[in-house]
């Protein structure tokens, strides 16, 4: 009688893993298309071009992806799972993903129109001086990772 138990428990965290490993996936995969679509809406900074120039740059690249995938983590961790429906439904929520499509769109075109606005509103503070520092566009892109991943977690672990 114990093996079922035991057995049940093993298909439990074998789900749990499939969960983390394709939501990760997944936001990852909205990470890197944020980071295009930044290099679109701010032409005059080429961020995944400058990273490379040095190696603070890349470490603050990747520390913010760290950032981003444990908040990814997290959140599909401790975020709500469907119970009582199929076991692709249990790993990807459609509704989940469409809350997360959308809190996507919406974090990136409020955050680049409210840098925009504030660039505007402080002409004395030039944003796009960015560019001239690899290190600085690092640090730009490190907050982006950080501001996308906290919006990604909590479309993650909101109840819906």
């Amino acid at each position: 009688m114990d093996w079922i138990g035991t057995s049940a428990f093993y298909v439990v965290v074998l789900l749990w893993l499939a969960r983390v490993i394709i939501w990760t996936f997944i936001c990852a995969l909205l990470a890197w298309l944020g980071i295009r679509i930044l290099d679109a809406f701010t032409p005059h900074i080429h961020e995944r071009e400058r990273i490379g120039e040095n190696p603070i740059s890349v470490g603050l690249f990747m520390g913010g992806f760290l950032i981003l995938v444990g908040l990814v983590i997290h959140g599909v961790v401790t975020g709500p799972v469907v119970v009582g429906g199929g076991v692709l439904e249990s790993l990807i929520d459609p509704r989940r993903l469409g809350l997360v499509a959308i809190s996507f769109l919406v974090g990136l075109l409020l955050g680049i129109a409210l840098l925009s606005i504030v660039n505007k509103l402080t002409p004395k503070i030039p944003f796009l001086s960015v560019e001239q520092s690899p290190i600085a566009v690092g640090i730009y892109v490190f907050g982006y990772l950080v501001f996308f991943g906290l919006i990604i977690h909590a479309a993650l672990i909101m109840p819906l």
